[in-house]
This record gives structure tokens, C-alpha cells and sequence, in this order.
């Protein structure tokens, strides 16, 4: 089959080889960028843990911090 493709690719044979690695290379970005991540999503979806515990039980409400938890002034700072 590559022999068929290699024969089919036009002129000498650097251009050849130049047109069949830009081939490769796009057919490559194509699987790892769009058709893997595709597949992954349809077939195999990942439950994500952190946001089924946030959708379960929404987080307590945090009190803002005190002033008293604050240096009085930058002295008190080592």
C-alpha cells in the first residue's frame, strides 16, 4: 500500500518525501488532537469525584477572617 502512495505523490523523489511526512504529520494531529479526544468523551467518560462531592454537598460557608487572627502591626512580624 505505501509503495501505491509513494508512486501516486508528484515529482523527484525529496519533494516525495517532503509531501509524505507532511502527510503523516497531519493524519498524527488529527488522531491525538481530535479523533482520540472524541473517543475518549463518547466511549470512556471519566467521572470526575471533586465535582460529584461539590454537586452532592455544597461547601460550608467559610467566615471571613477575624481581626484578631491579623498581626496589630508589622512589629509583631518576625
Amino acid at each position: 500500500m505505501s509503495a501505491a502512495i509513494w508512486r501516486a505523490l508528484p515529482g523527484p523523489w525529496p519533494l516525495r518525501l517532503l509531501v509524505a511526512v507532511a502527510l503523516v504529520a497531519g493524519a498524527a494531529y488529527l488522531l491525538v488532537f481530535h479523533v482520540y479526544p472524541w473517543i475518549m468523551q463518547e466511549w470512556f467518560p471519566t467521572p470526575d469525584p471533586v465535582l460529584d462531592a461539590a454537586i452532592a454537598s455544597p461547601a460550608p460557608h467559610l467566615p471571613a477572617s477575624s481581626p484578631s487572627m491579623l498581626p496589630a502591626s508589622t512589629e509583631d512580624l518576625p
